[in-house]
Formats: structure tokens, sequence, C-alpha cells
């Protein structure tokens, strides 16, 4: 196993230990994208290209894109309620 590696390997691992400790949705899918484009390093590293290209797409901006129209979707259903039932004057 080479440094370069090693080191992909490392930063793979770090980034998806934030992700899982992260509580807050947002900065929880903010870095889930840096572990999909850590992971696309390390497929890239490992020589598998075709595998880092899709990583790269799903991984990297295809779910963190979903996952932000989610949120907002939800914190706008949120609001909606609350609005709802505030009591008229």
């Amino acid at each position: 196993m080479t440094g370069l590696q090693a080191a992909a390997l490392l930063v793979v691992v770090v980034t998806g230990t934030a992700v899982a400790l992260l509580s807050d949705p947002l900065r929880q899918t903010l870095v889930l994208a840096i572990f999909g484009f850590a992971l696309t390093l390390l497929f890239f590293v490992f020589q598998a290209p075709d595998v880092a290209l899709s990583e790269l797409v799903v991984s990297g901006v295809g779910l963190p894109v979903i996952i932000l129209a989610a949120l907002r979707k939800v914190a706008q259903q949120s609001a909606r309620r609350e609005r709802q039932e505030e009591p008229e004057e």
C-alpha cells in the first residue's frame, strides 16, 4: 500500500466518522458530500476510475442535493404548520 492510498483511506475514515457523529441534518449533509468526494478520491487512488465517476455523481452531488431539497421541504411544512397554529387576535 502506498502512502497516497493510506492517506486516502484516512480521509475516508475521518469524513465517515464525522458524518456519523454530527447531529444537525444540514451539516451532516454537507459533510456527506465531502465524504462522497473522499470516496471518489479513494477509488481513483485504487485505480477504479469507473467506480469513482459513479461515486462522484451519486454520492458527491446527487444524494446531497436530494437531501437538501427534502430538508427544505420539511422546513417549509413546519413553518406553514406553525403559522396555522398561531391564535388569531
